[in-house]
């Protein structure tokens, strides 16, 4: 087992992302906190697990508290993962000022804030490999969506904020990386195609599900479990040497020129 004994924090744990990457972290024999605004989080559904802890990644006191609950019960901390995030299908014409500093308030600040809250827990880690941070960018901070303004400032601004925690804090012996996702089969991807914005102006994601493959070179879109897969490993000891990187995964989207698919 690639994590065992470790401890970690994944917050959005109770998301689609975030659930597969607390059950593959369980697998692997670390003790997990699976951080979220509710047992149930963005799928709806599930009974608190163990480890379940309510936090709000908007709010001071809620991170703090949190991280107060890990002392008391692990006294030192492992494994930060950063998965929380929200999407509004957007321009920036027609996002209000609310909506701009709600977005930056969970994709951002709450990046910043868990991490900030984290680290004196993580300086304490005794893992081999030094303590790993793992947050969540995107394809989308690098090219951009059509109507996704908001969205893409606040991945460009956590790619931003990983390199500069990687050379703050890699002589502590804390590694921080972000993974940068394309499409996932999430209930944000679900919301995507359901809105109004660059989505599938009102489709579904059944009616759209080849569509979606089709731009894609390896012609399909990613999985929660395909993210654990990666985040699983920046966690472990074999990622020693890893830090401050932004590790794309995406099918290749990304890769091609756009104009040139057939």
């Amino acid at each position: 087992m690639m994590l065992n004994g470790k401890t970690a924090l994944v917050t959005g744990g109770r998301g689609g992302i975030g659930r597969a990457i607390c059950e593959r972290f369980k697998r692997e024999g670390a003790t997990v906190y699976a951080a979220d605004l509710s047992a149930g989080g963005s799928l709806e559904s599930g009974d608190a697990p163990r480890g379940f802890l309510q936090l709000d990644v908007t709010r001071e006191a809620s991170v703090k508290a949190a991280f107060d609950h890990v002392a008391e019960h692990s006294g030192a901390l492992d494994i930060l993962v950063n998965a929380a995030g929200v999407e509004i299908e957007k321009t920036i014409e027609d996002t209000s000022l609310d909506e701009w500093n709600q977005i930056f308030a969970v994709n951002v600040t709450g990046t910043f804030l868990v991490s900030k809250y984290a680290l004196p827990l993580l300086r304490k880690s005794n893992a081999a490999g030094g303590a790993s941070v793992i947050n969540f960018g995107s394809y989308d901070g690098f090219i951009a969506d059509p109507g996704l303004a908001a969205y893409c400032a606040t991945k460009g601004a956590v790619h931003a904020l990983t390199k500069a925690m990687a050379c703050d804090h890699g002589p502590e012996g804390i590694r921080v990386n972000a993974i940068c996702p394309g499409y996932v089969d999430t209930p944000m991807l679900q919301s995507f195609f359901e809105g109004e914005g660059s989505g599938g102006d009102g489709g579904s994601i059944d009616s759209l599900q080849q569509a979606v493959r089709d731009v894609h070179p390896m012609r399909t879109y990613g999985t929660p479990e395909d993210m654990a897969n990666l985040v699983n490993w920046l966690a472990s000891d074999e990622a020693r040497y890893a830090a401050g990187q932004l590790w794309v995964l995406d099918g290749g989207l990304s890769a091609q020129v756009q104009q040139m698919k057939l």
